[in-house]
C-alpha cells in the first residue's frame, strides 16, 4: 500500500510539473513563491529523477525485509519501511519549495530542510558506517547552512538602500544601488554555505560518505536532486551579483572551485576500492563542471545546464544500478565484483557499463555536449590554462573510472553472486535506468527546440547566452 503510495504521489507530482510547462502560475503570496525558467527545469529534473526512484523503491522495498524500532517514549512499532515513504514524500516537498521559492531567506529554509528530510533516509540500514555518514552528513552541511544564513544577513544589509525586501524580482530591479562590499561578502558566505551542500571541493567530505551508504535510491536522489538544489541557491545570489555588476567577481571564483573540485574527484576516482563512493566522487566531478562552465560564462553557462541536465539523469540511474549490483554481490568492493555482462546479470551489466559511457561524456551522450560547449568557450576565450587542465582532468577521471566498470564487467561471473529477481522484478529495477539512459542519449543525438527555448532563457538570466 505505502509503495504505491509513493509511486502515485510521484506520478502526481510529475504530472502538475508537467503541465507547467504549459500553463505558467501565477505568483503567490507578493512574489514570495513563483516558477521562472531556472525553477522549472530545476523542478521538472527533480520531479522526474522522484518518479524513476518511486518506480524503483516499489521493487527495493518489496524485496526488503519489514524491519521495526521500538519507541520507548510512545511504546509503539513504527515500520522502517513507513519511515521511508514518509521521508522520501518530505523530501520531494522540500525540494519542490526550494525550486519555486522566490525570497531568498525561504530558500534558505527550504534548503535547510531537504537536510533534515534526508537524515533518517541516509540511515535507513541502521548500521554503525550509516550511522556515522548521517551524523557527518548533518554536522557539515549544518555548518554550511550556517554560513549560508550568515550570508542571508549580509545580503539583507547590502539590500538596505532597497528596504531590505529579499525578494528575487525586487532585488533585480534595484541591485545597483546596493551596498557593493557586503554584497561580495554575502556572495562569499551563500557561495561557501550552499557550494558545501552542493558537493564542490574542498567542501565535499560529507558527499562520499552519506553516498556510500545510503540505500541506492536514497544516493540517486542525493546526488541527482539534492546537488541540484544548492546549486539553484548559488544560483539566486550569482543571479542578483550579475544586475549589480559583480559578474566578473563571481566568475573568477566559480573557476577556481570549478578546476579544484574536478582535480579533486580525478585524483581520488582513481584509489578508490568502493565503486558507490567512485559514484559519488564523479557526482564532485560533475558539479566542478557546472561551477566552471558558470565561470567560463557566455555559452559555456548553456553547456553547464546541459551536463546538469545528463548528470541528474545518468547519475541517478547509475545509482539505481548499483544497488541492484549490492543486491546480487553483496559488497561493494571493485575487487569482489567481475563478469556482471554474463548471464544471469546481463542487463545489469550492459547498464552498468552503458552508464559509464554516458556519465563521462562519450559521444553520442547529452554530457558529451555539455561538456564540448564548455571547453570551445575556455579556448575561444583563449583560456588555454584552463581548458588543459580541464582536458587533464577529465582524461584522468575517464581512465580511473574505465578501470573500474572494465574489471567488474568483463570476466566469468562472481562467486559470491546471489541468486537474481524475477524477471519481472528485474524490469521494475531496471527500468528506471534504461529510460533517464535513453533520454541523456537522445538529447545527444537530437536537442528538442522546446528543450533549447527554455534552457537558452535559463542561461541568459545567468549572463550567458
Amino acid at each position: 500500500m505505502r509503495r504505491g503510495l509513493i509511486v502515485l504521489s510521484c506520478g502526481v507530482h510529475l504530472a502538475l510539473a508537467c503541465s507547467v510547462w504549459v500553463v505558467r502560475p501565477d505568483a503567490l503570496l507578493n512574489g514570495y513563491f513563483a516558477i521562472d525558467s531556472l525553477g522549472l527545469i530545476f523542478l521538472t529534473i527533480t520531479s522526474l529523477l522522484f518518479f524513476g526512484a518511486a518506480v524503483y523503491t516499489a521493487a527495493y522495498l518489496a524485496g526488503q525485509k519489514e524491519r521495526t524500532e521500538h519507541s520507548a517514549a510512545y511504546g509503539e512499532l513504527f515500520s522502517v519501511e513507513a519511515t521511508f515513504s514518509g521521508c522520501l514524500l518530505l523530501l520531494l516537498s522540500t525540494m519542490t519549495t526550494v525550486m519555486v521559492s522566490q525570497h531568498l531567506a525561504v530558500l534558505w529554509v527550504a534548503i535547510e530542510a531537504t537536510t533534515l528530510a534526508s537524515a533518517p533516509l541516509i540511515y535507513f540500514h541502521r548500521t554503525k558506517r550509516s550511522l556515522e555518514a548521517t551524523w557527518k552528513y548533518l554536522l557539515i552541511c549544518s555548518v554550511g547552512i550556517a554560513l549560508a544564513l550568515l550570508g542571508i544577513f549580509f545580503l539583507a544589509v547590502a539590500n538596505m538602500n532597497n528596504s531590505g525586501d529579499l525578494v528575487l524580482a525586487k532585488m533585480l530591479e534595484n541591485a545597483g544601488r546596493m551596498n557593493m562590499p557586503w554584497l561580495k561578502v554575502a556572495f562569499l558566505l551563500l557561495f561557501v554555505g550552499y557550494g558545501t551542500k552542493m558537493g564542490l571541493a574542498p567542501f565535499h567530505t560529507w558527499l562520499p560518505d552519506a553516498h556510500s551508504e545510503a540505500p541506492s535510491v536514497v544516493s540517486a536522489l542525493l546526488s541527482g536532486a539534492l546537488l541540484n538544489c544548492a546549486f539553484l541557491g548559488i544560483l539566486r545570489i550569482y543571479q542578483i551579483c550579475l544586475a549589480s555588476g559583480l559578474g566578473q567577481y563571481c566568475r573568477e571564483i566559480f573557476i577556481v572551485f570549478g578546476l579544484l573540485s574536478v582535480l579533486f574527484a580525478a585524483i581520488f576516482i582513481l584509489g578508490q576500492a568502493d565503486y558507490k563512493r567512485m559514484l559519488a566522487y564523479s557526482s564532485v566531478e560533475h558539479m566542478g563542471i557546472l561551477s566552471l562552465g558558470l565561470g567560463l560564462g557566455q555559452t559555456a553557462v548553456f553547456g553547464a545546464l546541459i551536463n546538469m541536465l545528463g548528470h541528474s539523469l545518468t547519475k541517478a540511474g547509475l545509482f539505481f544500478v548499483a544497488g541492484n549490483i549490492l543486491s546480487y554481490c553483496k559488497t561493494k568492493k571493485i575487487s569482489d565484483i567481475h563478469g556482471l555482462i554474463m548471464a544471469p546479470t546481463q542487463v545489469t551489466g550492459i547498464l552498468w557499463f552503458l552508464g559509464f559511457l554516458l556519465i563521462t561524456g562519450t559521444p553520442p551522450s547529452g554530457i558529451f555536449l555539455g561538456k564540448f560547449i564548455i571547453l570551445k568557450e575556455a579556448l575561444f576565450q583563449g583560456n588555454y590554462l584552463i581548458a588543459l587542465i580541464f582536458l587533464s582532468a577529465l582524461a584522468i577521471v575517464f581512465i580511473g573510472m574505465a578501470r573500474i566498470f572494465i574489471s567488474m564487467t568483463q570476466g566469468l561471473p562472481a562467486e559470491n553472486l546471489s541468486n537474481t529477481p524475477s524477471a519481472q522484478k528485474t524490469v521494475w529495477l531496471t527500468a528506471p535506468s534504461a529510460v533517464f539512459f535513453a533520454v541523456v542519449i537522445i538529447i545527444g543525438i537530437y536537442f528538442p527546440p522546446w528543450l533549447t527555448h527554455i534552457l537558452s532563457s535559463a542561461a541568459k538570466e545567468l549572463g550567458g547566452f
